[in-house]
C-alpha cells in the first residue's frame, strides 16, 4: 500500500516536471522564432501551419541529411505567392538579410513528401554558401494545418 502511494507521488512529480519542461520549451521557442507561417493553396483555401507548432511537433524526429538539389522550393516561387507582396528590391533584401542571419545548426522541416515546411532562408544560405546538404527533419505523417481558408494578413504574429 506505502508502495502504491509512493509510486502515485513520483509518477505526479514526473508529470509536473514534464509539464514544466513544456512550458520552458515553449517559452524559448516564442522567444528564439518570430511568430510565422507555413502556408499551401489548396481546395479549401489557404492553409496554414504555424512554424512554432511543427517546431515542437517535429522534436522527436530523427535529423538526415537532404541534398539540396532535392529540394524543389529552390527553383519555384515561394515567399511571393498567396497574394503576397511583389519582390521588390527592398522585399529582396530583407530575405537576404533573414538569409545572412539564418543558422545552419537548426534543421529545416519537410512534410512527408519532402516539401519544405519551415526553413527556405536556411535553405538559400545553405546554397549560397555551396553546401550540397542540408540537415532536415521529415514528418512521416503531415500535421493537421492550424488554418484553412484564411488570410495571412488576420493571422496572429508577435508585436
Amino acid at each position: 500500500m506505502t508502495l502504491n502511494c509512493e509510486e502515485n507521488s513520483w509518477q505526479g512529480k514526473v508529470a509536473m516536471a514534464s509539464e514544466q519542461q513544456d512550458k520552458a520549451l515553449e517559452a524559448a521557442l516564442r522567444q528564439a522564432i518570430r511568430a510565422q507561417y507555413h502556408f499551401r493553396p489548396s481546395e479549401q483555401g489557404l492553409l496554414a501551419w504555424d512554424v512554432r507548432r511543427l517546431v515542437r511537433l517535429s522534436r522527436a524526429l530523427p535529423v538526415q541529411a537532404v541534398a539540396l538539389g532535392e529540394i524543389a522550393e529552390l527553383d519555384q516561387v515561394h515567399w511571393y505567392g498567396h497574394g503576397a507582396a511583389s519582390p521588390t528590391v527592398r522585399s529582396v533584401v530583407e530575405h537576404c538579410q533573414l538569409m545572412m542571419a539564418a543558422d545552419l545548426a537548426y534543421p529545416i522541416l519537410l512534410d512527408s513528401a519532402g516539401r519544405v515546411m519551415d526553413g527556405m532562408h536556411r535553405v538559400g544560405k545553405a546554397l549560397m554558401l555551396g553546401h550540397s546538404h542540408i540537415e532536415a527533419r521529415r514528418f512521416v505523417v503531415d500535421p493537421a494545418p492550424d488554418y484553412q481558408g484564411c488570410d495571412p494578413d488576420a493571422l496572429p504574429y508577435d508585436d
